[in-house]
């Protein structure tokens, strides 16, 4: 009874999700007119400034529980749908951001409805198992479907995880086991080992290192953390480990005009990783691993070339360190490609890549040989969410049915084309436009007027995000089409004529 009820009330659901809205708003020019007939709204539509009455009532309410510092709005998530998320006060946005670069296919996709109606999966959303020791019976067809489908190159082995942070934390010490037993030649640990971990000394707990790049940001777990140099707020009064930081490459744009001073700061940047690992190796602390974003997410948006991410690898396996490609942010189709590093042509990119975001569940691909050699070393009680699982696979179908890494190559390419004829017209605002697919960003001229965009720009309908010192990134959901393209292009527009 209760399984006809919940099915009947997400068909109900599913069924106003499909109803066309009303016709958008007024910054929608001709050139943005859509082309077909989808399931979303046709544009933006602004009732009040964000955050308005009720979401200033709701963050009061919230703030007398929790920080609300970061809060921007409330949301009502059941009016949101495709591209445009509405908020609690009736106004409706663009979604250029969506959720942190986390939603893959738009809100409240009817395919992902429909995963919801179907009784077959109700136990997956009801019974969250603590998968590590009781996983359910479809657990392994189920990671065949959606994750070990699309796994890197070279990877047979995933572990499912939560988030991004517990990903990469899990990674880490993935890392640290596979490099002690190297160095032990075998796997079973000396009584002194095992005695000396439990007051955090060594050898048990022993003084290895994992190489971060200076702008990267990998979470704010401990480990992660001290991998972690985009934002100071992320770092202060928290202790942290004496671990290598290199400098990542700092492009010139256009690449073309600046193709040797940009070879030189790779090779310089290549030339200070290598000196770090023989200087860390001197110290004491060996390097197990190196850790980085193929795009510089949260620190800016930070690009280096295919020649630069092939020579780390070769740097990394000269020195026998694990190569930990985070794709927390980058992966799931954002590029053009579902993997971010697919772009630089290399048949082993990594040892270990991992993900969370638009893969709707967090976790780790990785070689065999980082395999955890015992039970419990890495685990915790939920492992990731097998409901999350139904809805990747439903994701996945619906990339590959609607071709959509080819419509994010189609609407990249516009969105591109579009930065740089606007940093054309405002050169004294605009720079360094940049991206691959739609995974795009550019440089305002200081951070307050960055600031100033990114909030005239929600209260005339289009959500933005911020990153670096001064870049404002363009995030959006695998469905994001030409015509929304030329949507944000109009606001921007508009917004920058106000900033001259």
């Amino acid at each position: 009874m209760a399984s006809s009820l919940l099915s009947r009330q997400l068909t109900l659901s599913l069924q106003n999700n499909l109803r066309l809205a009303a016709p958008g708003c007024r910054y929608v020019s001709k050139a943005a007119t859509k082309t077909q007939v989808e399931f979303e709204y046709d544009g933006p539509s602004m009732k009040t400034q964000v955050p308005g009455p009720r979401s200033q009532e709701l963050t009061k309410q919230l703030g007398d529980i929790q920080n609300v510092g970061a809060v921007n709005f409330f949301c009502n998530y059941e009016d949101s749908r495709g591209n445009y998320l509405v908020d609690v006060d009736g106004n409706r946005m663009l979604d250029v951001y969506t959720q942190i670069s986390s939603i893959p296919i738009g809100y409240n996709h009817p395919a992902l409805l429909k995963v919801m109606a179907n009784p077959n999966n109700l136990s997956a959303f009801v019974n969250r198992p603590a998968l590590g020791i009781l996983p359910p019976e479809n657990f392994p067809e189920k990671l065949a479907e959606s994750l070990l489908s699309v796994a890197p190159s070279g990877m047979t082995r995933v572990q499912t995880m939560a988030c991004g942070s517990c990903s990469n934390e899990n990674a880490y010490k993935a890392m640290f086991i596979w490099y002690r037993n190297k160095e032990r030649g075998h796997n079973t640990p000396s009584d002194e080992d095992v005695t000396s971990c439990m007051i955090n000394q060594g050898p048990g707990c022993p003084d290895l290192s994992i190489l971060s790049f200076m702008g990267g940001f990998h979470g704010r777990t401990m480990g992660c953390l001290a991998t972690t140099h985009s934002k100071a707020i992320h770092k202060l009064d928290v202790p942290s480990f004496d671990w290598p930081i290199a400098p990542f490459p700092r492009l010139q744009y256009p690449l073309e005009e600046f193709a040797r001073e940009n070879a030189q700061e790779e090779a310089r940047c290549l030339e200070e990783v290598e000196d770090l690992i023989v200087k860390w190796r001197q110290k004491g602390k060996p390097v197990a691993g190196i850790v980085i974003e193929p795009i510089q997410a949260e620190g800016g948006d930070n690009h280096a070339s295919p020649g630069f991410f092939k020579s780390l690898r070769n740097i990394a396996r000269k020195h026998g360190c694990a190569l930990h490609v985070d794709e927390v942010q980058t992966g799931g189709g954002s590029t053009g490609k579902f993997w971010a590093h697919e772009h630089w042509g290399l048949d082993d990119p990594a040892d270990i890549v991992s993900f969370s975001k638009k893969l709707l569940t967090g976790g780790y691909y990785h070689r065999d040989e980082l395999q955890a050699d015992k039970p419990y070393r890495i685990f915790n009680t939920w492992m990731g969410d097998p409901s999350k699982n139904l809805f990747l696979a439903e994701v996945l179908n619906v990339i590959r049915r609607e071709n959509l890494l080819e419509e994010v190559t189609r609407s990249g390419k516009a969105l591109l084309q579009g930065l740089y004829e606007l940093q054309a017209q405002y050169p004294g605002i605009l720079s360094r436009a940049r991206g691959q697919g739609t995974f795009c960003a550019i440089d305002i001229r200081d951070d307050a007027t960055r600031n100033s965009i990114i909030l005239k720009a929600r209260d005339k309908g289009v959500l933005l995000g911020g990153c670096g010192d001064r870049s404002i990134r363009f995030r959006p959901a695998l469905v994001f089409k030409e015509y929304h393209v030329h949507i944000f292009l109009n606001v921007f527009s508009d917004v920058l004529s106000q900033h001259k």
